[in-house]
């Protein structure tokens, strides 16, 4: 009967998935025009943020709880399928432009913070001093953002601003974060019936319930011709993981793995350059592109459920 009830709800979750980002797909872009900042500047911070609140919940939750290969695996598995899964797949159903901004400033970024977890995580533990570095970077590649508002090379939206857009922009972001929040609790239930280890829950099952927002959101927003808030989504989804989500939870508890975790990290750090360099070709992400990313995805899929 558990395994009914929790298929109901993932379907539900979905739905709620799908919605939730229509409305901050269209809500953002119309903000992003009223303040006079680009799609980009957008992605990579409101947006950004607000899809990866359920990754903030799961992992500083996780953390507290002392179950840091959860907590640390979410985040590596999430930025991950981030990059595979979800940036392949947009990218497969339409080609996604990329700018010398993206890959330039946010890319190599996402490049070098992917290097320093790297470096933190040598000795298999991330002490609090580790996560202030951490939320210093973040808080300061914000306010650069701010301070470059105008995007450089990136176009303005189109569409004319509503005070209705800043409820529904809340609105859908709500409905994104609960959403999350169900499709995770159940997947999980499924997972745990069968038998799975949590090390892998969080790199798999979790890490793509708490990607879903990012899923939805970058789709919806590629579909409609929102380049810059679908790849900035990602990219800005994948820094503040990196830097906000694990920087809090290691600031409120400093944490552990498993030494066969860290190969994860490796992984991590391959998709992060492949995913720039093949952004900088072309200044687009080709469906071909997309692909091969796709597929690097399920292959690490495949080999984390045989671990």
């Amino acid at each position: 009967m558990n395994y009914v009830i929790d298929s109901i709800i993932i379907v539900a979750t979905i739905l709620g998935l799908w919605w939730g980002a229509v409305w901050v797909v269209e809500a953002a872009s119309r903000i992003a025009k009223r303040l006079g900042v680009s799609e980009l500047i957008i992605g990579l911070t409101v947006v950004a943020m607000g899809t990866s609140a359920p990754e903030f919940a799961v992992t500083v939750g996780a953390a507290l709880k002392g179950q840091a290969d959860i907590s640390i695996g979410n985040v590596v598995g999430s930025n991950i399928f981030n990059l595979g899964f979800i940036l392949g797949g947009v990218a497969l159903v339409r080609a996604i432009s990329t700018s010398r901004s993206l890959i330039y400033r946010d890319g190599a970024l996402m490049i070098g913070i992917t290097f320093l977890l790297l470096f933190f995580l040598r000795d298999l533990a991330m002490a609090r001093w580790e996560g202030a570095i951490l939320m210093a970077l973040l808080a300061a590649y914000i306010g650069f953002l701010i301070y470059q508002k105008d995007g450089s090379d990136e176009e303005l939206p189109e569409g004319e601003f509503q005070w209705l857009d800043i409820p529904r922009l809340l609105g859908g972001l709500a409905l994104i974060v609960t959403s999350g929040h169900y499709l995770v609790e159940s997947a999980s239930s499924l997972a745990r019936a069968v038998g799975v280890s949590e090390w892998v829950i969080g790199v798999t099952i979790v890490a793509a319930g708490t990607s879903a927002p990012e899923l939805v959101t970058s789709l919806i927003a590629v579909l409609r011709g929102h380049y810059g808030i679908s790849a900035g989504n990602l990219i800005g989804s994948d820094i503040f993981n990196l830097l906000g989500v694990l920087g809090l939870a290691a600031i409120l508890q400093p944490m552990r793995i498993d030494p066969s975790a860290y190969t994860s990290l490796y992984v991590l750090s391959g998709m992060v350059i492949l995913a720039v360099i093949l952004m900088r070709t072309g200044w687009k992400l080709s469906r071909w592109e997309g692909a091969l990313l796709l597929i690097i995805n399920i292959v690490r899929w495949i080999m984390d459920f045989q671990r």
